[in-house]
């Protein structure tokens, strides 16, 4: 998927709502549990039910391969299954790696050739090699950690060194490996109040915003300071959308609350002119 159609994407849906899958098996509904993959209908019930309010789904690798091959299983199932039914969702590895250039070069083939995603988290610690393999791949994306919303983002990203902050050499630099339309980059809704020089330098890349719901974050502020001409952001909610119910209704309730966050986004993008 390219940076136009992924805009196109945008102003059909009247969103930029991407869903975390950071589906944990100790918090879906009961009922599930008997199922012979409970992670998998899960997931294929929350996607069946939001698909027509989001442009993208996350799943978060961590919680499938702490289960093994069998969650290895789950996570293909999910990802195939929702490029099978709903190929225009933009498909998203939170992965967070990042190695040297021969390893990375695995890493991508893993997630941008052996299963369907569209694109994967990185790490930039390691530099430019440890991030090129990943580019490589014709209208697959690179989504590069820069400000992340957690607590230990203070520990190094806002190093400074003279006058730069380190996420903003991380942003600066890496504009010379990668463009908007191959590269976007991780900013956490918690720190939405720095979005706004976070658009200085990079005016047209979109922007992956974790951190909506429930950890805190506002998606008005996140508007404010970080939409640009082509909307350029897409906004991930998981456990406000996913974990909404634990009930056999749970699917209903997480289309509810993916469509709050919907309108809110359409009102959000008509203000700013874009639909």
């Amino acid at each position: 998927m390219n940076y136009q159609a992924l805009f196109e994407q945008i102003k059909l849906k009247k969103s930029f709502l991407c869903v975390g899958l950071d589906t944990d098996e100790k918090k879906i509904p009961e009922h599930l549990l008997k199922e012979e993959d409970p992670i998998f209908e899960f997931n294929k019930a929350i996607v069946d039910a939001t698909a027509h309010l989001v442009v993208a789904y996350k799943p978060n690798i961590a919680f499938y391969e702490c289960k093994g091959a069998k969650g290895w299983l789950s996570l293909e199932k999910t990802v195939c299954y929702i490029k099978e039914n709903y190929p225009e969702v933009f498909l998203i590895a939170d992965a967070k790696r990042g190695d040297i250039g021969n390893t990375s070069k695995m890493y991508a083939s893993a997630f941008l050739e052996n299963m369907p995603f569209d694109s994967i988290t990185v790490a930039p610690y390691m530099g430019e090699d440890s991030v090129t393999p990943f580019l490589s791949y014709k209208d697959k994306w690179v989504i590069l950690l820069a400000l992340t919303s957690n607590k230990g983002a203070f520990d190094f990203q806002f190093f400074q060194d003279g006058e730069q902050k380190l996420f903003e050499k991380v942003l600066e630099k890496s504009q010379e490996w990668g463009s908007k339309d191959n590269m976007m980059y991780v900013v956490g809704a918690t720190k939405a109040e720095m979005l706004s020089d976070i658009r200085k330098i990079a005016p047209n890349h979109f922007l992956l915003v974790p951190g909506v719901g429930a950890q805190g974050g506002s998606l008005q502020e996140v508007a404010k300071y970080g939409m640009n001409d082509h909307c350029g952001l897409l906004v991930n909610s998981s456990r406000g959308i996913i974990y909404a119910d634990s009930t056999p209704n749970f699917a209903n309730v997480a289309c509810e609350k993916a469509l709050e966050l919907q309108e809110e986004m359409e009102a959000l993008m008509d203000v700013k002119g874009i639909l």
